[in-house]
């Protein structure tokens, strides 16, 4: 078999739908997956709609999901440098071509010009169109195609449209499959003709189902949740989104739901992308994202975690790496989102920590016996780790005659200034015996204030 050679060709107006985002990684897998080439292009003929911005959001998301193209223009096209480094190619660079293109057809009587546009002679019987996902699809002209099935491939205005473009694009940069939504089924006659009447063999089809909302309608640009930017800012890892879009119309063998990227790249193939619309469920990717960051190795927690404490600007400036890596390790399997980061670890960045009204409200005016006696067993303590501080507790808690929550709520609540937080036992050990009864001191000493 000849190279694989897949493509994305979104048009930028506006932000990476969702659906865009599982095309372009369905397209991507399946060039990994075969060691072919995944070309980008972008469709921006329509300058009114188009946007700097928009190209950038597509190559910024792109990017952040790690969908890596493998050509376009190098670092020496203006465009091309101005995104930092190659590609992707810009229909509005390739007019000249597709002007030569056309001259072809009318040379050989395939498009004529009518009222100024240049129009292309549709065959008038059926196309057949042997689809990869959904079969195959006897393409049968409409009642009013069939009074004039011809179309318009160049406006009067002298700028290409989609249809001749789309195709042209693809015979230039020998496409061999064409994996896109099944809303565009409706296009593939016209683009079959077209490729024929330039004497080329169709690439292969495969038309992918679309993403419904969870009440079963079409997800639109409008809808809750259709943006990949939401995601990138809401504190969604890529892991968990690429995961997720895999499993919106497609499937392994084994039904698994927590795939990496590289099991991916493995187990994806045309074959197994269902025939069905997946329907989005939001509960199910907040999950998954939940999974992921329990399974991200401890070098990109690590990263990510710093870079979400950064914008809620807590720093992590002047403390030992081993510290960092320990104190984060502890709020792994808390964490949903990466902003929850803020929540769970603030406190290890900063020698004060700031109370919570309703955690300070909810210790109780019994608090101080409890908390005092626990410091005063905490400073005997030769060994600092987390199985030594929880036997001690108890031993206080059963010298006292209480239950241990009433030493547990305290003892948080000094050392994190809230109700929620990570083990408490292994929360300290991070902090160190210093700052722990540091920080119960603090605590004892500010109720003392508030009660005098």
């Amino acid at each position: 078999m000849s190279e694989v050679r897949v493509r994305f060709a979104p048009s930028p107006t506006g932000y990476l739908h969702i659906g865009g985002a599982r095309t372009a990684l369905f397209n991507w897998l399946y060039a990994r997956k075969t060691g072919g080439k995944f070309v980008l292009r972008i469709e921006d003929t329509d300058e009114a709609r188009n946007s700097e911005a928009a190209i950038q959001v597509i190559i910024d998301s792109l990017r952040w999901l790690g969908l890596d193209w493998d050509e376009g223009p190098t670092s020496a096209d203006p465009k091309g440098e101005s995104r930092g480094g190659f590609g992707p190619y810009f229909q509005s660079e390739r007019g000249d071509i597709y002007r030569k293109r056309v001259e072809e057809l009318l040379a050989s009587d395939k498009a004529y010009e009518r009222d100024g546009a240049i129009r292309f002679r549709m065959q008038r019987e059926p196309v057949i169109i042997n689809d990869l996902v959904i079969g195959q699809v006897n393409r049968n002209l409409t009642d009013r195609e069939e009074l004039d099935p011809d179309f318009v491939i160049f406006r009067s205005d002298g700028k290409p449209i989609f249809h001749l473009v789309n195709v042209v694009d693809d015979i230039e940069m020998r496409i061999t499959h064409v994996i896109r939504g099944e809303d565009h089924v409706s296009n593939t006659a016209k683009h079959i003709a077209l490729f024929r009447a330039f004497g080329v063999e169709p690439p292969k089809f495969a038309h992918i189902p679309l993403i419904l909302n969870a009440n079963g309608s079409k997800m639109s640009k409008r809808d809750e949740g259709a943006s990949l930017t939401g995601y990138m800012e809401s504190g969604f890892i890529p892991e968990a989104v690429i995961n997720y879009l895999s499993l919106l119309g497609w499937s392994p063998k084994d039904d698994r739901q927590l795939i990496s990227k590289s099991e991916l790249i493995q187990l994806f193939d045309i074959p197994q992308i269902l025939r069905s619309n997946g329907r989005f469920d939001a509960a199910k990717l907040a999950w998954m994202n939940a999974e992921h960051i329990k399974l991200l190795p401890a070098e990109r927690f690590r990263a990510l975690c710093i870079e979400w404490l950064g914008k809620a600007g807590i720093k992590t400036d002047g403390y030992s790496s081993e510290y960092i890596q320990a104190a984060l390790e502890t709020c792994r399997e808390k964490i949903k989102l990466m902003p929850n980061i803020r929540d769970f670890a603030a406190f290890y960045f900063t020698e004060d920590p700031v109370m919570s009204e309703d955690a300070l409200a909810a210790l109780g005016p019994d608090y101080k016996p409890c908390l005092s006696k626990l410091r005063d067993a905490y400073s005997q303590l030769g060994v600092f780790d987390a199985d030594t501080l929880q036997t001690s507790l108890k031993i206080v808690a059963a010298e006292l005659g209480v239950k241990v929550g009433l030493l547990i709520h305290p003892a948080r609540v000094a050392c994190t200034g809230s109700k929620i937080g990570p083990s408490l036992y292994h929360l300290m050990e991070v902090l160190g015996k210093d700052r722990v009864l540091k920080r119960f001191d603090l605590l004892l000493a500010f109720r003392l204030e508030r009660a005098g």
